[in-house]
Parts: C-alpha cells; sequence; structure tokens
C-alpha cells in the first residue's frame, strides 16, 4: 500500500481518538437549566473496589456537568492507600463536594470527609477514631506497632488530613485530634480531646459552635434523610442521580491485579497463532486474554472501548503485514504502534474536561506493566521458537480446523527450523526467485530489494509457501 496512504491514516485516527477534530466531543448539559446532584455511596470498608466505584461515579458527574456531589458516608474505615486514591479522585470534580455521615465515617471514612468542603450528619451518627492501625497477616485482627512505626505513620497521615481540611475550610484541629493520640483538643477553654486519647464527634457534639464568630466545630447541621440535605442545600429541585455499585468493581480489582499476566497471555497466544497453520487454541486463548485485559479498564472506570478499536485495527494491520504484503513495513510499523498505544491507554486514567494527552505520571504505571510484560513475551517468544516445534505439544494446540493440518504441521515445522539457516540465491531475486540452501532449492523473495544471482541470504521468515530472506553482507 502507498506510503502517503497509511500516514494519512494515522493523523486521522491519532487526531480522532484525541478528540481533536471538531464535533468529536459532546455535551451533556441540562438543557432545563436545573442543577444537578450526584449521590455517591461509601457503605463499606474502604478497600480497592470502592476505588473503582468512586472514580466511575466522579466521572460520570463530571461528564454530565453536575452541579453537586454528595459523598453518602457510612463506613468503619479501611486501607490508607485506597483512601488516598479515593481522595485524589474526589478533588478532580470541580463542583461543590458534600460529605452525609449518613451513621458513621470512622477512620478513613473521616480523612475521606476532610476532603470535601461541607459536612452534614445524621441524628446519632459519629465521626473521628481516625488513628493509624496495622492489620495482622490475614487480616485476622489488629496488632500494636512499634512506637516508632505509629509515630510516622500519625504523622504522614495528619499532614494529609490537615491539607485537606485546611483545603475546604474545616477545622485544622480538630482533624489532628483525630488522629493523634498525642494532641489535646482545647476550644474556648472547654477540653475537647484529652491528650492520650482520639478525638471522636457525635452529630450534636459536631455541630455545636465555637470561638468569635461563632462557628461549627465540623458538621454545617444535622439533617434526617438525603432529602432533608438536599433542601439544607437549597438543591430540593435538583436532578438527582445516585451511583449504584454493580458488583463489577470487584470482578475489576482482580483484573488489573493479574493485567501483565494477561498481556503476556495475549502475546503468546496471538504469536503462536501467527505461527501455526489455521485457527485455534492459542489465538482463542490470546484474544481472551486482551479481552479481559480491556475489560478490566473499561470497568475500572480507566479505558473507553475506543481503545479496544485502536488495538484491533493495529492487530489487523500487523496480519496484513504477514500474510498479505510481507517486507513493505509500514503496516507492521502501525499496526504495532497502534496495538502499544492501545494497551497502554487501556490503563491511563484520563477525566472528562481534562487534556486528552496524558501527562507523564499518569503514563509511569502503565508504561512499567506494559513494559515488563513485553520483555517477559519476547523471552517467552524466543524460548517457543526454538523449542515449542520440536515438541509432541505442537500438534495438540494446532486448529484440527485447517484443511490438510497434518501436512500443514509438517510443513509449519519445518519452515521454522529453516528460519535462520544461510544459502546462496541461484537466480536474481526481483524480488521472488530461487536460493539454495544445502541441498535443497527453495522458492524464495526478498524484502522488496533486487538480489543479485549468487549473492549469500538468510531465512528471516514465510510468506505462503515462499521463503522470505534478506542479503549477508
Amino acid at each position: 500500500m502507498p506510503y502517503g496512504f497509511f500516514m494519512k491514516f494515522w493523523r486521522v485516527l491519532f487526531f480522532s481518538i484525541l478528540g481533536l477534530i471538531p464535533g468529536s466531543n459532546s455535551s451533556s448539559a441540562d438543557e432545563s437549566g436545573a442543577k444537578k446532584v450526584y449521590v455517591l455511596p461509601i457503605r463499606e470498608d474502604i478497600m480497592p473496589p470502592l476505588v473503582y466505584l468512586v472514580r466511575r461515579g466522579v466521572k460520570e458527574a463530571m461528564q454530565a456537568n453536575a452541579d453537586v456531589l454528595i459523598v453518602d458516608m457510612d463506613t468503619n474505615g479501611g486501607r490508607v492507600d485506597v483512601t488516598e486514591e479515593i481522595i485524589e479522585i474526589l478533588n478532580q470534580f470541580k463542583g461543590e463536594t458534600v460529605t452525609f455521615v449518613n451513621r458513621k465515617a470512622f477512620s478513613a471514612g473521616a480523612f475521606i470527609s476532610f476532603a470535601t468542603q461541607k459536612i452534614y450528619m445524621a441524628p446519632q451518627s459519629v465521626i473521628g477514631a481516625a488513628a493509624p492501625v496495622m492489620l495482622s497477616p490475614g487480616g485476622g485482627g489488629i496488632e500494636s506497632m512499634p512506637d516508632t512505626v505509629e509515630a510516622k505513620m500519625s504523622s504522614a497521615i495528619s499532614a494529609l488530613v490537615r491539607a485537606n481540611a485546611q483545603k475546604n475550610g474545616h477545622n485544622v484541629e480538630v482533624a489532628d485530634a483525630m488522629v493523634k493520640k498525642t494532641k489535646e483538643l482545647k476550644i474556648d477553654g472547654k477540653v475537647l480531646n484529652e491528650k492520650g486519647q482520639i478525638l471522636t464527634l457525635t452529630d450534636q457534639e459536631a455541630k455545636e459552635e465555637y470561638g468569635a464568630p461563632p462557628k461549627p466545630l465540623l458538621s454545617s447541621g444535622t439533617v434526617e434523610s438525603l432529602d432533608e440535605l438536599l433542601k439544607a442545600l437549597n438543591l430540593n429541585q435538583a436532578s438527582v442521580t445516585k451511583v449504584e455499585p454493580t458488583g463489577a468493581e470487584t470482578v475489576a480489582t482482580w483484573i488489573n491485579a493479574i493485567s501483565p499476566i494477561l498481556l503476556i497471555i495475549g502475546v503468546i497466544g496471538c504469536y503462536i497463532e501467527f505461527k501455526t497453520p489455521g485457527f485455534g487454541l492459542p489465538g482463542i486463548v490470546g484474544i481472551t486474554a486482551f479481552a479481559i485485559y480491556f475489560l478490566g479498564g473499561y470497568v475500572a472506570g480507566l479505558s473507553g472501548v475506543e481503545w479496544v478499536a485502536v488495538f484491533v485495527i493495529g492487530l489487523a494491520l500487523v496480519a496484513t503485514e504477514i500474510f498479505i504484503f510481507p517486507g513493505t513495513m509500514i503496516p507492521g510499523l502501525i499496526g504495532a504502534m497502534l496495538i502499544l498505544v492501545s494497551l497502554v491507554m487501556a490503563m491511563v486514567d484520563i477525566y472528562p474536561g481534562a487534556p486528552k494527552i496524558p501527562t507523564l505520571p499518569q503514563l509511569k504505571v502503565p508504561l512499567q506493566e506494559v513494559g515488563i510484560s513485553l520483555v517477559a513475551s519476547a523471552i517467552i517468544a524466543i524460548l517457543i521458537m526454538r523449542f515449542f516445534p520440536k515438541t509432541s505439544f505442537y500438534g495438540a494446540l494446532v486448529s484440527q480446523s485447517a484443511s490438510g493440518v497434518q501436512s500443514d504441521l509438517q510443513q509449519m515445522q519445518k519452515r521454522i527450523l529453516h528460519e535462520g539457516r544461510v544459502g546462496v540465491a541461484i537466480s536474481a531475486l526481483r524480488p521472488g526467485g530461487k536460493a539454495q540452501f544445502g541441498d535443497e532449492i527453495l522458492d524464495v523473495i526478498s524484502q522488496g530489494d533486487l538480489v543479485a544471482k549468487g549473492q549469500r541470504v538468510r531465512i528471516i521468515g514465510h510468506s505462503g509457501t515462499e521463503a522470505i530472506v534478506e542479503v549477508v553482507a
């Protein structure tokens, strides 16, 4: 195919993906002018699956141009690393953020509450007890931490909570007292938390006013329900969307945990499929692994279906290079580039309204995972190329649906063993012709260059019944 065609195709595809073609982005603004509220439930322990729920909810709210995001909180807490991820995600939302402590916001739940601009509480609800703890191996209980470790963790977490409290106008001293046992909280001469204790507040204590002018200690008010909260925020006429957990978040957690393994399986499966006649188990396994990989990114709220399309186009171009236009290089290079871009972008977290081109920090983890997977796949592919055709398992993995499969198997094994052999062109290659390798004379084809009779050539691959060769210097 002409070079210009591929370059034009690449430019159109690239700019379409980045959303730079006019009309490629759509707005979901509410034409009625009513304010939009999204309610995000945190009703379980703060663990990895919750990250995907929060990410999905925040992105949906941003895509809908929502005015307010309400975190409906009822949790005993959870992991600090997951909490930090959730706080970073919430910070992406540019509208008003509110926490409604429906019953309790302990530990990590309190951290997240300080990351929102307002906090409201239900009657008899509580917030606090945010000191770090260490789970025993297997998660069976809580272990005591060495004093030095506890001091370091408390200091780091306290800084995180204080930073968010300060950003959102909450009392920094209250935030500190919820994390540090060494902190005494005294306001207007009244000791609210003694040294050695961790601050926990009821809804009534949290809404008490102190200082001059008087200001609530933490809570903006006590409300009976979510409907009452909307009235307190003058949003009783707003359009309300509740983000519902689907259960797929747990699946995404497991998929993304094994994503490098899925990439290796996908690459090796497709590699074996290209090396064997017909279409069979290796291809099915490889395609399934890639499909699960992209599914994990999609459910996690990272990638969209557009990257699946980019991957398929890339794979088709590579296949075109191998089977239809061997030696032309351009389809294969573009296809490989599209495959690589799609695999990386499937794990990049981009939010609505943000630049379509990811930053280096956004690319760091995806590039690491894809890079490690490709290196491992290359090593495995080399081992397969060397040893696999000689094993009894080779025939079992080849599709039995291919016509003349047994003869094809023998021919394929022979071709693989031929790769790397050096011979002599016994006719000019224009680019096709004949070359002799030992006692065998084979039909060969060069990579588009004219090869003179008598030049030494090496077999580097096959196209149909012809061996692809390169000149040996």
